[in-house]
This record gives C-alpha cells, structure tokens and sequence, in this order.
C-alpha cells in the first residue's frame, strides 16, 4: 500500500465516521467535532486525489473542505 493509499483510506475512513456518528445520533451536524472530521478527512481525501491527478475528486473534495471550514468558522464566531 503506497502513502497516497493510506492517505486516501485515512480520509475516507474520517469522513464516514462523521456521517455514521452523525446517523447514530452521537454527533450532530454543527458540532464541531462532526466538522473537523469532515474538515480532515476531506483534506486528506483531496490530498490523495491530487497525488493522482484525479481532477474530478480534487474538486468535489476540495468543496467539501471549504464547507467544512467556513461551517466551523461560523460556529465559533
């Protein structure tokens, strides 16, 4: 498994965390844990993607991150 592997693997996992915690109930949306685990495991997810030149992840990814972000500014403002 390469590191571009296991940073994409790293992302996707810390995405579906989020959304599974979100559908059970533990975590909920505008909790900033929910964000900062959408916040990083986008970045990484985005970050693979990259390595790749796999421009359409590299976008949907990319948004996700600024999302993520601009929600957890809001929150702490």
């Amino acid at each position: 498994m390469t590191a571009t592997d296991m940073t994409g693997f790293s992302g996707v996992f810390l995405l579906l965390l989020a959304f599974f915690l979100n559908l059970t109930a533990i975590l909920r949306l505008n909790s900033p844990w929910y964000l900062l685990l959408n916040l990083a495991g986008s970045v990484l997810a985005c970050l693979a993607s990259v390595y790749l030149r796999y421009v359409p992840f590299i976008i949907l990814e990319g948004i996700w991150a600024i999302v993520s972000l601009v929600a957890l500014i809001r929150l702490y403002r």
